[in-house]
């Protein structure tokens, strides 16, 4: 009996654009363009844009304002469509709800685990509340207890332990040190290019 696939996915990247990549071209604050793409410690750069959030007055309403005003990259919607027709598709994110709900919404509510914000009353975001450490490789590792065939996907320093976890992972889009760092994980352009890779594995006809 083959296992059933599960596809995990990462958010920012791999289906929509960076959100704090957005939020820096909003405001001008090139601070904020800083990504796990550059940065592997998570912590560090969360507590690094609390910081700039405080520093420029910026609250909750500020960053959902970018975010309502985006879209998922071109072709995610589709990619997606054509994977939930083929197996089960889980979003691991390093986000947080608070930011997600509208780009979910366009791609058509696939699951997704991410984070939480603590917000005041005052809409400042005064912490960010992470479900667990290392939550997307310990996902991976759950799903495949399940009896799941694990494949996966991201861009990402906080990517690479679900790609290794996984029964096969892939760079998807990933800035150029990276493959350098992990040549173990194939790189893919597109998404017809996961589309054929992800067939090849999970032994789908296209």
């Amino acid at each position: 009996m083959h296992k059933p696939v599960l596809v995990c996915l990462d958010l920012e990247g791999v289906l929509v654009p960076e959100i704090w990549i957005n939020v820096a071209v909003k405001t001008g604050i090139e601070e904020l363009r800083v990504t796990t793409r550059e940065m592997p410690d998570y912590d560090t750069l969360m507590t690094q844009r609390l910081k700039i959030l405080d520093r420029h007055h910026l609250k909750i309403n500020d960053i959902q304002g970018v975010i309502a005003k985006m879209g998922p990259l071109e072709g995610a919607a589709e990619f997606v469509a054509w994977l939930r027709e083929r197996c089960q598709v889980v979003i691991l994110s390093d986000t947080f709800y608070q930011f997600a709900e509208p780009l979910m919404r366009q791609l058509g509510f696939p699951t997704l685990f991410c984070n939480q914000l603590e917000i005041d009353g005052s809409g400042r975001i005064i912490a960010y509340h992470m479900r667990m450490m290392d939550p997307k490789r310990h996902a991976v590792a759950a799903f495949k207890s399940l009896n799941f065939r694990t494949i996966a996907a991201g861009d990402s320093y906080n990517d690479t332990a679900m790609l290794a976890e996984a029964d096969a992972g892939f760079f998807f889009r990933p800035p150029e040190h990276l493959p350098k760092e992990f040549p173990q994980f194939p790189v893919t352009e597109s998404y017809s290019e996961l589309q054929q890779l992800f067939s090849e594995f999970a032994r789908w006809n296209k």
